[in-house]
């Protein structure tokens, strides 16, 4: 693909973080993105990488009215030995992170995310699918997505809400599964917890994700987490999860999870660890879940053993400090 490069001068570029660890998540943006076009019977064209700015929509494009959005997200990263590494891409990314290497944070935990996206940019009202679309990429330095970084959060189980269902879009990152989880994650951050954990939207019973993330549960030394039936996403660190634990010999069961099993484990003391996975925290602990008027606390409220060796071990292998037998991690250039 020959790509279009238009810099932004040296003098007009954005002053870089001083401080890693007040990096946040999602908030900093660097100097530059990249564009590409479609239109039907054209195809892609026209990619470039140009300054960052503001995008110009028509007031009908499509995406602003019938949620033709998709969005990925994956990292980058500094090697110990001044490497550039990306864990799992699901495109080279090459140019635009090189472009904006000086950007890539050098703490420990912290990254540059990419976050790739396409929409819908046909102007029209009526609902049909689009003939156009814009897809782009941005990149900003990052830190911990959750505000205790790797500390144990806190999850409310929601039974009046629905995040997605057999049949529909939950099993990809498309804009509207997001809009529909706002209003009951609002709900939990005012009682007090960081996430909510969504059942099944046919028996609520069952769980299937926790917030922005896949879920997992350490019940008599045996690791579980929800099939991917269709409603939740195949996330790319569920997947690296599995196959880490079962390299250690680790039992890994795909199967569904009713709350009344979790409430017998953690009642019993059977229930050993419980923690979320996705790209932006990697591995999360959950200390606590709430669930009809009471708390359950898992592994004392603290991080599990098996929690700890999966996020130091996808850690060390993103920034090329340990081995990768899976051949995950590319180096650029």
């Amino acid at each position: 693909m020959d790509i279009k490069i238009v810099k932004v001068p040296a003098k007009k570029r954005k002053l870089k973080p001083a401080d890693e660890s007040k990096l946040g998540f999602g908030q900093i943006f660097t100097d530059h993105m990249f564009t590409m076009q479609y239109f039907e019977g054209k195809g892609w064209y026209d990619p470039k990488i140009a300054p960052y700015k503001p995008l110009a929509l028509d007031p009908a494009a499509m995406c602003l009215h019938y949620g033709q959005l998709i969005f990925e997200g994956m990292k980058a990263y500094w090697g110990k030995d001044g490497s550039i590494f990306l864990f799992r891409p699901v495109e080279a990314l090459k140019k635009l992170v090189l472009l904006e290497k000086d950007w890539i944070p050098r703490g420990s935990g912290t990254s540059l995310y990419i976050r790739p996206t396409m929409i819908a940019t046909e102007t029209a009202i009526g609902v049909h699918p689009s003939n156009a679309y814009l897809f782009f990429i941005i990149v900003g330095p990052v830190g911990a997505y959750y505000p205790e970084g790797f500390s144990p959060t806190k999850i409310y189980v929601i039974e009046d809400y629905v995040r997605a269902a057999p049949g529909g879009i939950g099993f990809c990152k498309a804009a509207a599964n997001y809009a529909a989880s706002l209003l009951a994650s609002q709900f939990a951050i005012k009682q007090g917890y960081t996430q909510v954990l969504w059942l099944d939207a046919v028996e609520r019973k069952y769980v299937e994700e926790v917030g922005t993330s896949n879920i997992f549960f350490v019940i008599k030394d045996e690791l579980i987490t929800p099939p991917l039936s269709g409603s939740i996403l195949p996330g790319v660190t569920r997947d690296s999860v599995i196959k880490l634990a079962r390299s250690w010999g680790v039992k890994v069961s795909e199967r569904s999870l009713s709350m009344d099993e979790i409430v017998a484990a953690a009642a019993d003391g059977t229930m050993q660890e419980a923690f979320a996975s996705g790209t932006a925290a990697i591995v999360s602990p959950i200390g606590k879940i709430a669930f009809r008027g009471k708390e359950y606390t898992f592994q004392d409220g603290g991080v599990g053993n098996l929690t700890r060796r999966l996020y130091d071990e996808i850690l060390q292998i993103q920034y090329g400090e340990k081995d990768d037998p899976f051949g995950w991690r590319i180096r650029i250039p």
